[in-house]
């Protein structure tokens, strides 16, 4: 096929060969399947985003360090330098992401580069070499259902210990190759410790893939991984808790006394305040 014109810089510097397809387009990227050499790897191709896409980010971005002070005011004010300087640290971000939890033993797509707004990656294939499909694009068995449900939780797990939420997780963003599952799109991952939207994000995430997944396994609709996996975390005990799907939830007994006590206090306040705004006024007729 021809050469798209933002695929052009990595031929020039003998990053790629040859673009073969386009694989998809989506909201934020194009997707093209690339030689390099003897392999074939995936470019992703980042498009121009406008302020709409920003103000959509901003629950992603919340916690994000940029270490350059001048650089952190022109994002924050909009200026032309300041939106060019957000767009690259959000991509930033998934180049970052591919790297930190490669090496801490997420399945994601191992990284090659990333040059003039593409990303130059693995690209993930099936059995028998074929582009591998995306999880919402399946039909699985009960079996396969639990098995991918275990390994994405563990996955979530292992990115959670890393200090990441995947924060977008969905069937669309979980390609199956020989091997299972593999996590792919990560410009909007979170730092859990910096994010106040994390608890929610990680509840969203597992919420999505149970809800795909309990269609073929309706049992998986009863667990409760979320909550589980976030108190684990919260106490410090995550790396080696023994996860079940299930929370127990104590209901401790109310202390009548203690509610009559606040009762009363609230009364007697409102009580002293009604004559004290009587004494004023009286004082005001005399």
């Amino acid at each position: 096929m021809k050469t798209p014109k933002r695929l052009e810089p990595l031929i020039e510097e003998g990053l790629i060969d040859s673009v073969i397809c386009q694989l998809m387009s989506g909201k934020e990227a194009m997707i093209y399947m690339v030689r390099s050499g003897e392999q074939v790897r995936c470019a992703k191709v980042y498009k121009e985003s406008n302020k709409c896409n920003f103000h959509q980010r901003v629950c992603y971005t919340e916690g994000r360090r940029i270490k350059n002070s001048r650089r952190a005011r022109a994002m924050e004010n909009g200026s032309f330098y300041g939106r060019s300087a957000r767009e690259e640290a959000w991509q930033s971000t998934e180049v970052d992401m591919l790297c930190r939890l490669g090496m801490a033993g997420v399945r994601v797509p191992k990284f090659y580069n990333f040059f003039a707004g593409v990303l130059l990656m693995e690209l993930i294939t099936d059995a028998e070499g074929n582009v591998a499909p995306r999880l919402n694009d399946m039909i699985l068995t009960p079996k396969q259902a639990r098995s991918y449900h275990k390994i994405l939780i563990q996955q979530i797990v292992t990115m959670l210990n890393a200090g990441i939420v995947h924060g977008d997780l969905s069937p669309y963003n979980v390609l199956i190759n020989s091997q299972g599952p593999v996590i792919i799109d990560l410009p909007q991952a979170v730092n859990a410790a910096s994010n106040h939207q994390a608890r929610y994000m990680i509840k969203r995430d597992i919420d999505n893939l149970t809800a795909f997944l309990s269609r073929f396994a309706p049992e998986l609709a009863q667990s409760d991984y979320a909550s589980e996996i976030w108190s684990y975390y919260q106490h410090g005990k995550l790396p080696l808790a023994r996860l079940t799907g299930q929370i127990k939830q104590t209901i401790k007994p109310i202390n009548v006394a203690d509610v009559l006590q606040v009762i009363n206090m609230v009364i007697k306040k409102e009580i002293a305040w009604q004559r004290h705004k009587q004494t004023r006024w009286n004082n005001s007729l005399s």
